[in-house]
Parts: C-alpha cells; structure tokens; sequence
C-alpha cells in the first residue's frame, strides 16, 4: 500500500473502537489474549486506512477519559504494531510512516494557513483533538515509533508558518521543546518574532475566557523559555548554545523595540498587542522557567536597551527638552515599563547600572532622564543615592576635567528638581550646595573654576532662562582675584536673557526656578508671596532670613522697588503685633528700610483706621475670637441667671469685640442700605463663617435654656437685645443673613430640633428689629427688587419635596408658635411685628397639604368656618417646645389657635389662590408628599372650596370660575418663565417633573365645567373658547417698541400657550352660536387669533406646528358635529378660513397626508353615515392634483379651489418629494399663466411660498432648503416674467388680490422681501432680467426695494449668510442692487411712470441715495433739467 493512501475511506465492518468499547465492560482474560490479537490482526488488515486508525484511537482516548487507560495503551501498543507492520511492507522506517500520519492528523484538525492566521488560536474542539494527538504520538514516541525531529523537519518543508499554540503544545507535552525548535530552525527568529507579534494583536472573542487563558499560557511559556534559553549563564557553552542564546536575546529585543515604538502614543492609544506583551513582561510570569539570576540578567539587558534605543537626541537637545520629560507628563507606557525593569534591584544597582550605561553607550536621553523621575516617584530613598551618584559624577568631573561626567551630573540633577521639592531638592539648592561656597567641587584650583565657567559658558545658548537666572543669582563662588571670570559669564547670561526676553531684576527672592515649565508670577505677585515666605519664615524663626539681607545689598533695585512695597501695603493694625508687623520692625532696626517710606507707611495705616472708625483687622488664630467665645458663654450664663443688668453690659462687650472682627463703620447709615446675598457664594473669609456659626449656635442655646423656665411672653427682652447689639454693623449683619440662608436652604437635614427651634426664634428677632432697617436684594435676582430680610429667607425655604416641606413646615410653625407668644402681652399693632408674613403663608399653604384634617376647618376673614374652635386651646409654646410631641400635633393646636385665624384679615397675610398655584407648581411628583390621588383630592379642594367661594379681596375668586380659570392660565403659562429664575435659586426644581400635569388636569376640569354650564344657560354666558383667545390676546398684545426681546418674550408666550392649547378639549375652540332655532359656528374669534398671533411664531415660518393644526380643525370638527346640519357648517366654516385665514389653510395643505387619517376617521365617528364634507374633500383632491402633477402623471382637471389652496398643495408637493425637476416643469406647462387668470395667481402665489421659503433658509440655515427653493423661485420667475402680477408679491402694501397672503409669514419677514426680491433678481441669467426690464410696474417695484433695502440697513436689520456660502454677502447685495437699479433706469420708457409716481420715488430716494433720485430724474423726466445740470 502506497504512503499517500486516502484517509477518506470508510471501514464497512466493524471499527476498533467498537470492539474495544466491547471490551471494556468484561476485562479480557489472560486465556482470551491470542484470539484478541489474532481478531485485530485480522481487523487491521482489512482497515487499510492509517489516519482513520488514529482517528479511531483518538475517538478512544477522548471516550475514555479518565478510565484507568488500558484501553488507550492498548490502541496505541496496536497503532504502532500496524505502523510497524505497515512499513516493512513499504520498506520504510516506520518513524517515517508515523510522522507521515501524524502530519496529515495534525492539518486536518488545524486547517490551512490562511484559517490558523485569521483564527490566531485554535478553537475549544480543535484544542482538544489536537491533546489527544500529542497523547497519541507520546505513546508512539515511548514505543520508538516516532521521531520529533523527523515531525519538525516535514511539518517546516513547505515554509508553513508553525502555529504557536501547536508549538506550544508540541513543548508543554514534551515532544519537540522551543528550545530544541529555536536551536534546530535557521528560521526561527523570522517567524517566531512574527508569530509573536500575531498573538499579541490578536483579540479573543468577547467573553471566551478560554482562549484568553491560552493566549497568556503561551505567551508566558514562550518568555520563559526565551528568557532561560538567552541569559542563562553557562560556564563552558558550546557553539549551538551560544547561537540560540544569541536568537533568544534577538527575539527578546525585536518584542522590546516593538513595544518601544508605542512610546509616542498615549497607553489607550497604543496597540493591543503591545499592551499584551507589556503585561507578560513581568518578573512573576517570567520567573515560573527562570532563575532569579537569569531573569536579572535579563532585566538588566532589557534596561540597558531601553536607555540606548535609538539615540537621536544630543545633549544640547536634552538640555533644552527637559522641561517636557518630567514623570507626570511622560508616557504612561514608559513608565510602567520602567517599575517593572526596576522591580527586583535596589536603588544603588540600578543607578550603578545607569552611571554605567551613561558611561560606556550611547543613550536616549529622554528614556534615561524619564527613567530616573520614575526611579524618584516611586522610591523614596532614592534622593539621598542620586545625591551620592551626583557627589561621584562632580569629583570625577572635576578631576579629571570631564564633560561628559559634568553635564551628566548637570542633567541628572535638573532632571531630580523638575519632580518638585518633596522628590529632590530645588536645582537652585542644588547648585548652591555643590558650587555656592569655599568647599565646592570647583574652589580648589583656578583651573577648576575656569572649568566650571567654560562649562556654563558652553550652555548658556541651550539654557532654558530659569537655570540661567540661578546662576546669575546665586552665582558659584569666586574667589575675589578671579571675579572677572564671573562677571564675563554673568554678561554672557543677562545678554542671552535679553534675547529671550527674560528680565532677571523682576525674580523674586523665593522664585521655584526648578524649571518645571510653566508660566513665570507677574512682577507684583511674586513679590507679594515673597513677602509671605520672608515673614514666615521670620515667624518660625526670628530673624531676618539671609536671602532677605542679601537682596537688599545685592538687589537692592528689586528689594527697593518691589519687595518693600509689598511688604508695606497699609492696613488696619492688629489688636496685637503679628508676625508682619514684627518683621517691619525688625528691618527697620537693622537700617532696611528708608525712614521715609516707614513713615509714609505708618501714616497710610493711621488714616485708613480712621477711616474706618477705629476698626482693627483679625486673623484667624487672634485673641479676640477666643473672647467671643468665652463673652458668649458667659451671656448664656448671665441668662440662667436672669441678671438683666449684667445681660445688657455683656451685650456691650461682645458688641465692642465683634466690631474688630467685622470692620465696619459704626456711623454708617444701616437703615438706607441694601445688603446683597448670594446664593450661590459661600460666605467669606473662613474667620466670618466661624464668628456667624458661633454666635447662632450660642442664641439656640439661649433660647433653649430661657424657654425651659419661661414662655415666651413672660421672658425678658434678652433676645432682641441680643439681636440689636448685632444689627450695628452691616457686614456682621450681611454675613448673618448669609449664614442662616445657607443653613435653610443647604443643611436643612443636619438641623436638630433645637437648632431648628432657635434659628426660628433668631429669625423672628431680626425681622422684628428690622421694620425700617436694610433690605435685600438677593445674587441671583430672583426677585423684582429688594426685599425685607424675612421674605429673603423665607426664599431659601423650597417646598418642592417632601423633606423640603417637612423641614419648612416645622420651623415655620416653631416662628409662628414663638411669635403668636411673643407678642401676647403686646399691643395689637406690634404683635404683627413677631409674626413674618412670609412664614405665615408658607403655613397657609402646607399645614392642609400635609394635614388633610385641618381642610375641614378652613380659615377664612372670621376666623374658623363652624363650631371648630376649643375652649381652652394647649399652650402654643409648651406645645412647640415638648420633647415628645410631634409637628402634626403642634401645627394642628397653630391651626385652631384664634391668633392665629385673625392673622387672615390683613391683605400682607393672605395667600392669594395665584401665590398658591405658583407654589403648587414647583411640586416635584415623584418627590411629593402626597400621593397621585391624594395631590388631586388636595388640588381640587384648593380650588373648588377653598378659593373659588373666596372674595377677590381676600386673594379668592369670588365664586366665578373664569377668574379661577384665568389664574390656572396665566400661572401654567408663567411657569416656565418663573422656573429659569428659580432654577438659579433651587437647583432641583426642574430635575423630577413638576405639579405641571396636574395643574392642566385641574384646567381641563375647570374648562369643561365652565362649557356644561354655558350649555345649561344657553347664550347668556360669554363662552368659553372666547375667553380663552381672549386671555392669551391680552397676554400677547404689548405696548412695548418692538425689540428683539419683545419678539422672544411673544414667541415663548406663544409656545406656552400652544402647549396648553393643545391639553385643552379641541371643541371649546370653535364657538356654537344658536339662532332663530338653527346652530351655527362662528369661527371670528380663532381666526383673528391665528391671525394677530399664531403667525408670528410660527416655526417653521409661515407654517403651524402639525399638532396645532391637527387640534384646531378637529375643533372645527367637533364644534360642527354638535350643529343640526353638521356637514353644511363645517363647509361655511372652512369657507370663511379659506378666504380669511390664509395660516391654517397653507398648514393644513402642508400637513394634509398627516392630518387625512385622524380627520376623516373623527368625522366617521362624529357622523356616522354622512359623507365628508365638500371643503375637506376638496382639499383631498387638490393634493391628489398635485401629487399627480409632481410625478408627472396624465393631468386631471384643475380643482376648484381657491388658488391659494392649489399653491400650497402644489408647494408641498415638491418640497415634500426633494422637488422632482420633470414634474415641475410638466406643472408649469400645464399652468401656463396666459392660460387662464387662476393659473397665473396659483403660480403668483407658489412663487410667494417659494420666497418664503427662500427667505426662512437665510434665517435658519438649519432648515437647508436654500437651494431648492431658490430654484423653484428661478423656474417660477421665468415662468411669470412676462406678467406683472409676480410683482406683488414684493410689495406687501400694494398686493391686490394677493394681499390675504400676508398673513402668512409674520410682520418681520414681510419687511425683508425686498431683501428676498434683490437676492433673487441678481442670481438670474441677463436674458431673464431684460424680459423682467420690460414688465409693467418693475422699475416702480424696484426702486421700491431698493428704497426698503436701503431703511433695512440703516435700521440695521440686515441677513447674515454665514451658514449660506453661496449667498452674497449683505454690503454686496446693496452695491449690486444700486448697479443693477442704475442699468434699468436709462433702459425704461419714459412713459413708464406717471409723473406723480416719478415725484413720489424722488422723494422717497432723494434723503436715503441722491445718485438713484438724480437718475430718475434725468432719463425719465428731462424737461425738468436745468441747462446747469448737463454735465450729469
């Protein structure tokens, strides 16, 4: 049989699996042995098929996993009798025949090469068999049946690429080793870099942790063996040893230099499979087949070939690059690369190996220099051996002369400095230590300092300015007889710093010169921070530092001009000498600062104190602030007490301490000022936080402590003292209201309730004390002016969520409880002044949105409605105040109180039912209290109990529900507006949703209650949908000039409305008249409305929304269903919008294959049975007409419609289908306008449609229909040019018939169609424009335009066409229009014009462009000329 026999033939009998399998269940016995073998004998030699034996056999091994492996022996003990037997037949080895077999078994189960390099790894089945093979060939290879090296050589024969997982198994089963493969293959460095390189870019799929397991297996073993087989030492190694060492460091260095070339890019940025290699270059992963000596070695070579690749940089490159190599902005990559080099070696080895490498190679400096930030980063003691290698560098420099030691030291140690002071000391330190006194490297030969010099010479040209500032300021030392050699470099350096632009008298004494790059302090500012650091440093100290004596001998310029008048700024002295003020007189003693400018100073700080009344200034850690604390306790004890004498005296005290903390004016006018709060500005500086927490914290325990002996009414007048020794100083009082604004509205959940109590109390004081004291205006304005100081922080109080209301309602009810007490034992018209009207309503409001019992007992002007009030109500205080109450419970004794009820009769104190909406409607649902049904049982009662039977006086309704509908309205429409201030105010107003929806639902409830009752009372009611235009007319309608504002304040009302339009039942918007027995619609009132208003903010222009228009013609729908004669109303109805109502009917041409569906299937529902009516069918035709005509189809006859309706069926026609070319210009055949006068006003009004678009591209470029609908308007012009109704179209006084199509577009746009006329006309061919010459009326139109043209620039209203690049610019249009203007003139009949005309145009051109008044008049009236003017 011939080796290449097929492995695809198919045993008929019996496989040995099946017999084997046979024979697992009953061992075969020893007797049994002879006829076992002569029966597989006989099988084997009727199997003839060799690779579906040792599939058979694989089959076995693979069913009998995990058995006691008999059965496999045996497979494979008769696979390899076969092999045997098999090749003494052929007369070959049998190894041959085996590694023949295992070949063929090896590319079936990976397939070919291109499958392997699209897989990149073998799949979970093929993985398997291919286990199963090795098993098999490991049997053969135990029996002597197969040769390794024999298998590699055929399975390497034909430049097949070896698969690494195959490779890698061949190894981990021992059969062929990597490093038999790597010592055996000339080749191998080729593919195994490539296969490498493979793997690593190779991406698992998603989720198949597997194959990620395999890909890190075989990745990890390829490292090890490279890793051992390159850098393991060998004493005596012989040549092949020596030559796979050298492969495996090769191999090694091409995946280092790969990984390397990532270096320029970002980590996330680099590629996966070097990311890959990065994590498996790893001293654990590498460790597993190496020893720790070995994987030194390696670390170390990879260290030395990252420092040396390519080195392209020199050293002045370095020098001048530095800056950028810090460890923070250096790649993420090379760093991680670097700690994983440096893991298993100590700081000395590594910068031992460094100092080596920088000596004997040529290196890269970036990596070295990033090598060391990242040996400094991460390893704290390395500053103190990079001092010693430095200390090594300089000696050896200086001995020896050696440059290259010295600007190595000079790198290193700038490079150390750039890490900042907590890596490595400044390298003006630095510099100072090494070469700054007697002792320095340099100091002990002139030939030393002439090379110290000549070095720093050498750089001055690559010197950044900051180092060269240093060694100008802190030069090395020079011995006295040698200064020339100094000053040489010193003139060399300010020379150079000249160049850059640097000034080196602007330094500061304390300047970070460590280089790190950014931006130098101004001037000022550095001498500000140096007077810091010197006064510190005097503080910590006491003596004048020696940087300070030196610049005022050696710098004596900056110290003059600079340092010292920052040092001398006048201010308030401290109540004791600070540091600062020691430290002046410190220089003052040692003769620093000039007598003159001292005295200047003192004199500057006595007139500012006088000033400010005698204020002194504090710092945070100054005595007086311990004082406050120790007179506060003392006022708290003074209070236990009751000594009132004592109380007052303190008062005064803590009043005299608290005005050298707050430096205000004692005299100041408090009442006449406005103090601002703001509410998104912290309060400053952190010495004012702390007084303010201090002073309120010791009042709540004041308050707590005086209430436990007495009520309220019964204490002295300890609190309002308290409050009025506080009220003397604005900024003290500003920082207050600031301090409990922030308490209220961000901390309201850490307030305990005795906090909450005495903030109450406190609150309550400062509005009593007030009445005529400052207002506030609050940051943002949220309020229209300045407030008293109660209602701003009633602002801060959000009753929004329920924690928001919980926390509201509590400390209102502490306020109002501690007021209503407070001022019982007062006369009636101070007790208002304890009660803040702000908290008042706030309790009016949430006590029966929380409470629903208390809505039983409502408040009206009389106090409670029915027989509610008790007899001997609980005390208010003792309620207020007991520990085991709740707020429920308080607030409910509040509601009962009769104090409380009359507190409703001033007007200040009523909560109008539009202050209640207004605060329902920042409710957020999914955060509120209440539940869906219950906030809707709670509204309703509001409004249908509470407010509607309410007088209007008392902020009710009167029991007229259009006032209560109106409120609903106007507040829904306000809403938004009111939302972006308050979103300035309370940030989490908008973030859930609003009561928004359920207010619409109280509206919608209102109005069909509102429509049942007209119904009821027939005509004598106004009705409903004339009430609601009515309130929106009066909304939009403004006696304001019209501005950009007023436009955006309509459009915003207008949107508003819409969207509450749109929630409100369709059928109350068309009215039902009913006379002489017969109903009638009356749609007056809507299509005034849509004409006055919907217009002008329409978007896009001249269109409405689908959505309204769908809504106001199923009200026409509705309204006509409820008529007798249903179908003939609607017919009338849409008549009068048809003629009257030029809006509508283009929106319901342009939305009809919209609209059709939910009209026609309203209509069927509404009338069963009755068929459409003609008006809307009509409208079905003339789309079907033009959707004939765009496409192109036999024409049918022209509808019967008006020619606006057949315009904007035919405009949405093509605007809507991208314009189809051919069918437009079949449509223009077949409406010719000679043909007929309708054909000439449908296309007169499709070319209006067309500018109009035209013109609403050039507004909102987002629109993007510029050039379609400049084409159509080009098509139509030449369609028209000859007519001259086309002309009226641009002259919106003047249109004729055509004059319903301005209330199309808004007021705005009909003032720029002389824009759209000239815009138009100039893209025209010449042809065009001499038919157009010669059309009736042209020059009056345009002389017309032109003069309009010319006002809208004057006023200012011009396009702009920066979103539109083909379109002229503004000014272009302008000179182009006066040419084109001046061209037509001369070449018009004089006849063309009247004379009146003439005499009009003159005039109206006379002011605004005399050369177009004096054409007129020359070519077109000459006998009016006198002789003077021929030379015109």
């Amino acid at each position: 049989m011939a080796l290449s026999a097929s492995c695809d033939t198919v045993s008929q009998k019996r496989t040995l699996s099946s017999l084997l399998a046979g024979r697992v269940v009953k061992r075969p016995k020893q007797e049994d042995a002879q006829r076992l073998q002569a029966a597989a004998i006989q099988l084997l030699e009727q199997q003839q098929n060799l690779c579906g034996l040792l599939r058979e056999v694989g089959n076995v091994e693979q069913k009998q996993a995990g058995s006691e492996g008999a059965t496999s022996t045996s497979a494979c003990s008769l696979l390899a009798f076969e092999l045997r037997r098999r090749a003494s037949q052929l007369g070959v080895p049998a190894a041959v025949l085996s590694v023949k077999m295992m070949l063929e078994r090896l590319m079936e189960i990976t397939g070919s090469e291109e499958e392997e390099k699209r897989r990149g790894l073998l799949t979970s089945s093929q993985r398997v068999q291919l286990c199963i093979l090795l098993e098999s060939s490991r049997e053969l290879l135990s029996q002597g049946a197969l040769c390794p090296k024999l298998l590699w050589q055929e399975y390497r024969r034909d430049q097949r690429l070896p698969n690494l997982e195959v490779v890698y198994h061949l190894h981990f089963c021992n059969i062929l080793t990597l490093k038999y493969i790597i010592e055996s293959d000339e080749e191998a460095r080729l593919w195994l870099v490539s296969q490498v390189k493979a793997l690593c870019g190779w991406t698992p799929p998603h989720g198949d942790e597997e194959t990620k397991q395999v890909q890190r297996k075989v990745l990890s073993t390829v490292v090890g063996v490279l890793v051992g087989s390159g850098f393991e030492l060998i004493q005596e190694p012989a040549a092949a040893d020596r030559r796979a060492s050298l492969l495996c460091c090769s191999v090694l260095d091409d995946m280092l230099f790969w990984l390397l070339d990532t270096e320029g890019k970002r980590l996330q940025c680099a590629g996966a499979g070097a990311e890959l290699w990065f994590q498996i270059f790893d001293a654990s992963l590498c460790g597993v087949s190496a020893s720790v000596e070995t994987l030194q070695r390696f670390f170390t070579h990879s260290l030395t070939q990252t420092l040396t690749y390519k080195p392209r940089l020199t050293v002045s490159d370095a020098i001048a690059l530095q800056n950028e190599w810090t460890f923070a902005k250096a790649n993420q990559l090379l760093t991680s690369l670097f700690r994983k080099l440096a893991v298993i070696f100590s700081v000395e080895q590594l910068l031992c190996h460094l100092q080596q490498v920088l000596e004997t190679r040529e290196v890269n400096w970036k990596h070295v220099l990033c090598f060391l930030s990242t040996l400094l980063v991460y390893n704290p003691c390395a500053q103190l051996s990079l001092r010693e290698l430095l200390s090594r560098l300089l000696s050896s420099a200086f001995e020896g002369y050696d440059l290259d030691n010295m600007i190595t030291a000079f790198l290193l140690a700038r490079q150390g400095a750039l890490e900042g002071p907590a890596i490595f000391p400044s390298y003006s330190n630095w510099f100072k230590m090494s070469f700054g006194g007697g002792s320095g490297y340099h100091a002990t030969s002139k030939k030393s300092l002439v090379f110290l010099l000549k070095f720093l010479s050498d750089l001055v040209p690559f010197e950044p300015p900051q180092y060269l500032k240093v060694h100008i300021l802190q030069p090395p030392y020079v011995p006295v007889k040698h200064r020339s050699l100094l000053m040489e470099y010193v003139s060399l350096a300010k020379t150079r710093l000249a160049d850059l632009k640097e000034s080196v008298e602007d330094m500061g004494l304390y300047e970070d010169v460590s280089g790190a790059g950014g931006a130098s302090l101004q001037p000022q500012c550095q001498a500000v921070q140096d007077v810091e650091k010197a006064v510190s440093l005097f503080e910590s100290t006491g003596r004048i530092s020696a940087t300070v004596m030196e610049a005022s001998i050696f710098r004596r310029p900056y110290f003059l001009a600079r340092f010292l008048p920052a040092l001398l700024t006048p201010r308030m002295f401290p109540v004791k000498a600070d540091a600062r003020m020691s430290f002046i007189e410190a220089l003052k003693k040692a003769d620093k600062i000039p007598a003159a400018q001292y005295s200047s100073y003192v004199e500057s700080c006595q007139k500012q104190r006088q000033q400010d009344g005698g204020a002194v200034c504090l710092d945070t850690n100054d005595e007086p602030l311990e004082v406050l604390k120790i007179q506060l306790q003392e006022f708290t004890e003074l209070l236990v007490e009751g000594n009132d004498g004592e109380m007052s005296a303190q008062l005064s005290r803590i009043s005299h301490t608290l005005s050298a903390i707050f430096p205000g004016r004692n005299n100041e006018p408090v009442g006449r000022t406005v103090i601002e709060l703001h509410m998104n500005t912290p309060l400053s500086p952190e010495l004012h936080v702390k007084v303010v927490h201090m002073i309120l914290r010791n009042f709540c325990q004041c308050v707590l402590d005086a209430s436990r002996a007495n009520p309220p009414n019964k204490q002295s007048p300890w609190a309002s003292r308290f409050v009025s020794a506080l009220l003397g100083n604005t900024q003290l009082l500003s920082g207050l209201i600031h301090g409990l604004w922030d308490l209220f509205h961000n901390q309201a959940e850490s307030l305990s309730a005795a906090h909450l109590l005495g903030l109450a109390v406190f609150a309550v004081h400062l509005h009593a004390c007030m009445p005529h004291g400052p207002l506030v205006q609050l940051f943002p304005p949220t309020l229209p002016e300045p407030v008293r100081v109660g209602e701003a922080l009633s602002s801060a109080l959000v009753c929004s969520t329920h924690s928001n209301m919980l926390f509201c309602v509590r400390l209102c009810v502490a306020a109002l409880c501690y007021g209503i007490c407070r001022g019982d034992s007062l006369p009636q018209q101070q007790q208002q002044d304890y009660i803040l009207n702000s908290f008042y309503k706030k309790l009016l409001y949430l006590i029966p949105r929380l409470s629903p019992e208390t809505r039983g007992t409502p408040i009206t002007a009389g106090g409670l409605i029915g027989d509610h009030q008790e007899e001997n109500p609980p005390g208010l205080w003792s309620s207020a105040t007991d520990a085991n109450g709740t707020w429920r419970k308080t607030a409910w004794h509040l509601w009962r109180h009769p104090a409380f009820r009359q507190l409703e009769n001033p007007p200040q104190y009523q909560l109008s039912f539009s202050e209640w909406v207004a605060i329902e409607l920042r409710v957020q649902r999914s955060e509120d209290a209440l539940s869906d049904p219950e906030r809707q049982e709670y509204q309703q009662w509001a409004c249908w109990e509470l407010y509607l039977s309410r007088p209007e006086e008392q902020g009710g309704c009167g029991g007229d529900t259009r006032i209560l509908c109106s409120h609903l309205l106007n507040a829904v429409m306000d809403q938004q507006l009111s939302n972006q201030s308050l979103e300035k105010l309370h940030h989490r107003v908008s973030e859930t949703g609003t009561c928004l929806p359920d207010i619409l639902s109280r509206l919608q409830e209102l109005v069909y209650d509102m429509e049942v009752t007209n119904l009821c009372h027939g005509s004598s009611r106004p009705d409903v949908s004339d009430f609601l235009l009515e309130s929106v007319s009066q909304r939009c309608s403004s006696s304001a000039p019209p501005s950009i504002s007023a436009e955006l304040s309509l459009q915003h009302t207008l949107s508003t409305w819409n969207r509450v339009l749109l929630a409100l039942p369709a059928v109350l918007l068309v009215k039902v008249r009913s006379e002489g027995g017969r109903e009638t619609l009356e749609c007056d009132t809507l299509i005034e409305h849509v004409n006055q208003h919907q217009r002008k903010a329409c978007s896009p222009v001249g269109l409405l929304s689908c959505h309204l228009t769908s809504h106001l013609l199923r009200g026409v729908l509705c309204s006509g269903a409820r008529c007798r004669h249903s179908r003939e109303e609607v017919n009338k109805a849409w008549s009068q919008i048809s003629l009257r109502c030029p809006l509508l009917l283009v929106s319901t041409a342009h939305w009809w294959e919209r609209l059709s569906p939910v009209l026609l299937s309203l209509w069927r529902r509404l009338c069963d049975g009755e068929p459409l009516p003609e008006q809307l069918q009509l409208l079905a035709d003339c789309q079907n007409w033009a959707c004939s005509l765009e496409k192109g189809l036999p024409s049918s006859p022209v509808p019967t419609a008006a020619a606006l309706l057949l315009a904007a069926s035919l405009h949405r026609a093509w605007r809507g289908r991208g314009c189809n070319e051919q069918g437009f210009s079949a449509a223009l055949s077949v409406l010719r306008p000679e043909r007929s006068t309708q054909h000439r006003q449908v296309l007169v009004l499709l070319l209006f449609l067309c500018v109009k678009d035209h013109l609403s591209s050039l507004l909102y470029p987002q629109e993007r229909i510029l050039q379609t609908a400049t084409d159509l308007c080009s098509d139509l012009l030449l369609a028209l040019v000859d007519s001259a109704d086309w002309l009226l179209v641009f002259q919106p006084n003047e249109r004729g018939v055509y004059q319903p199509i301005a209330m199309v577009t808004s007021d705005e746009l009909n003032r720029l169609m002389p824009w759209a006329f000239y815009s138009l006309l100039l893209q025209q061919s010449a042809e065009l424009l001499r038919r157009a010459a010669c059309c009736p009326g042209f020059l009056h139109t345009s002389v017309l335009c032109y003069v309009a043209l010319l006002q809208l620039f004057l006023e200012g209203d011009t396009l702009t066409t920066a979103g539109q690049p083909d379109q002229m610019e503004p000014f272009r249009i302008l000179s182009r229009a006066k040419q084109f203007l001046l061209r037509v003139i001369p070449q018009t009949p004089p006849t063309t014009l009247s004379s009146s005309r003439l005499r009009q145009l003159e005039s109206q051109c006379a002011d605004l462009d005399p050369e177009v008044a004096s054409a007129l008049s020359v070519h077109l009236d000459p006998h009016g000329l006198s002789p003077e003017m021929d030379f015109l």
